[in-house]
């Protein structure tokens, strides 16, 4: 597999990208209420990256191997919903659960992240996925340093998952990211530890759990794209990209609205 370390003047563009896509997601907050559809979140966000922030949104039309190109500017994954739900007319109500999945292309980069969003009251068993899955992201964020595995980071997901009483989607995962949406290496949320590549300074991916409150198992729709539950259990995501620098790593997709770190009792 061919990974790009990245020069320093990726790595400031990417900074770049990634700082804008958590600002979309910073600007969309608010908008995130009962009654609104998820066609109207994912049209204010379009308008906010083409004409305040000159980004492109990288999913629209996207096209992978096999695929119908994707029809909008975000992926709106509410309730069941895994990933790459598609926005459409339906109305979010009280106690539905959403993840909004951002990436922007600035000056030939990707900036790529999501997160979480309650509409009106939820259910404390909504919420406790939703902060676990924040939980199960961060821990795999904290095994990122040159020399570490892979495999470090999907068991530390995938073990504080399961000890919470919930799985881990396996068919999708993180990613490596830079002029290309979706680069080597794969960065699976599952694994063993000291197993899988080495990471070196220089690299840049996405980590970006899919726990399910369920059974792992899902199905995809006939559209193409949206992924659900296969038993409907709830499901919950949230998505940084991150830097391997030479002691540690540094989240690229930062702002002020990013929620912060998990305090771990």
């Amino acid at each position: 597999m061919s990974i790009t370390l990245k020069s320093p003047e990726d790595i400031e563009k990417m900074r770049i990208a990634g700082r804008l896509a958590s600002e979309v997601l910073d600007y969309i907050t608010p908008y995130v209420k009962p009654g609104v559809t998820t066609e109207e979140l994912d049209r204010l966000c379009h308008d906010y990256m083409v004409n305040v922030q000159g980004t492109i949104p990288a999913p629209l039309n996207y096209a992978p191997d096999g695929h119908n190109p994707y029809p909008k500017s975000v992926c709106t994954s509410v309730n069941h919903v895994i990933c790459h739900g598609i926005p459409n007319d339906k109305p979010l109500k009280n106690g539905d659960m959403l993840n909004i999945d951002v990436t922007v292309i600035k000056d030939g980069y990707h900036g790529d992240t999501s997160r979480m969003f309650y509409v009106g009251e939820v259910s404390p068993h909504a919420r406790r996925l939703a902060k676990i899955t924040y939980e199960c992201m961060w821990l795999g964020i904290e095994k990122v340093k040159p020399g570490a595995k892979l495999g470090d980071i999907g068991y530390a997901i995938q073990r504080h998952a399961e000890a919470a009483g919930y799985s881990v989607v396996q068919e999708f995962c993180g990613h490596g990211i830079g002029k290309k949406f979706h680069e080597e290496p794969q960065v699976l949320h599952y694994g063993r530890p000291g197993t899988g590549l080495e990471l070196k300074a220089g690299m840049i991916f996405t980590i970006e759990p899919m726990i399910n409150q369920g059974k792992r198992h899902l199905r995809l729709l006939g559209d193409g794209w949206t992924v659900v539950t296969k038993d409907r259990s709830l499901s919950a995501q949230w998505e940084h990209t991150v830097l391997v620098t030479e002691t540690g790593y540094e989240i690229l997709t930062q702002s002020e609205g990013t929620p912060p770190k998990p305090v771990f009792k």
